[in-house]
């Protein structure tokens, strides 16, 4: 068939060629109840990648005295920030995507998917294919690098393509953590947020999801990349943002100071009124409204603070769109002036 010619009458159909950006988050489970939490967390404490014992030792565990408390209690907690629209996070990610649906012209197909639970990436990387994806930008929402994020989500893409036949070119969003459009967004949220409250906090804390210690020093970039973030962030407002690592689980030592602790301490030694952001996390989800927004709350209170804020996430902002749309039109230079 020579080029341009019409191919033969029994020539399967040929799309039109698209780009796909995959948006990928951590996850949720479907339903606050223990049945969907176990389902979730099976799947979520089996990543070698989230849980780095060797499985011989750690799935008894799991499988044993983990899946079989933890279910019940996680889902109670669950059900204090789940909505009308489901999961937070769920819904945060599928509007993200909506708001970025034209952001791109109409030859860029924008999606969304979890890690963990649905949509699945190998069931959105099929779709993508399916509508005539060719070339495909998977964007996991993490700024600052971690094994058990980043690559535990490029991981799942990578195994999905090994299924495939005829693989599409993909590229991956590298880390964002001092990106200054991130910087921005981040000042510029927390700037509108500050200003609504009828106080001024004594501190700004920003809490970033914790890591066993051990992964720092087997070469996760992680604490330095969210020290970074603090640092730039403290410098675009004019004011020391302090830092703090929440979520811990198990026995393990992990990265610190710890979140809870600090809250305690300050209010302790005379912190009256305190403001937490979560920079690590780009969507609020179960660490960032029951256990900052709440579980803190109680904290800060029960040790004698007075005024606790919480200051959302990006979520789907305006500033988070701005964010988005800078970092992904940077990734598909050289994708977009492709003719169709």
């Amino acid at each position: 068939m020579t080029a341009g010619s019409a191919p033969p009458r029994d020539h399967p159909d040929v799309l039109p060629r698209r780009i796909g950006v995959l948006i990928v988050n951590l996850g949720t489970p479907d339903a606050p109840d223990a049945r969907a939490v176990k389902r979730y967390l099976k799947e979520f404490l089996s990543d070698r990648r989230v849980v780095e014992i060797p499985p011989a030792i750690w799935q008894p565990i799991l499988r044993g005295v983990i899946l079989t408390t933890r279910p019940k209690k996680s889902a109670h907690a669950y059900a204090k920030v789940w909505t009308e629209r489901g999961s937070p996070l769920a819904f945060h990610t599928h509007d993200t995507a909506a708001a970025l649906k034209d952001a791109f012209g109409p030859d860029v197909l924008v999606d969304w998917a979890m890690r963990y639970g649905y949509p699945s990436i190998p069931s959105r990387l099929a779709a993508m294919k399916a509508a005539g994806c060719d070339r495909i930008l998977i964007a996991p929402l993490y700024p600052q690098y971690s094994a058990a994020t980043t690559a535990t989500a490029n991981d799942a893409v990578f195994r999905a393509l090994g299924d495939m036949r005829w693989q599409p070119a993909v590229r991956t969003l590298p880390p964002y953590h001092d990106d200054p459009a991130y910087i921005a967004a981040l000042k510029a949220s927390a700037e509108r947020h500050l200003a609504a409250l009828d106080f001024a906090p004594d501190v700004l804390l920003a809490s970033f999801h914790g890591m066993p210690e051990r992964t720092l020093h087997l070469g996760d970039p992680y604490f330095c990349q969210a020290q970074k973030t603090v640092r730039l962030l403290s410098e675009a407002m004019g004011r020391e943002v302090a830092i703090s690592f929440q979520s811990r689980f198990g026995r393990a030592k992990w990265l610190e100071p710890a979140t809870d602790t600090t809250l305690a301490r300050m209010a302790s030694e005379g912190v009256r009124s305190v403001a937490v952001m979560m920079p690590g996390f780009s969507a609020d989800c179960l660490e960032t409204l029951e256990e900052i927004a709440l579980q803190g709350a109680e904290t800060f209170h029960v040790n004698g603070g007075k005024n606790f804020a919480c200051i959302p996430c990006l979520n789907a902002d305006s500033e988070a769109i701005i964010l988005y749309e800078s970092l992904i039109s940077r990734e598909l230079q050289g994708w977009l002036n492709v003719t169709p």
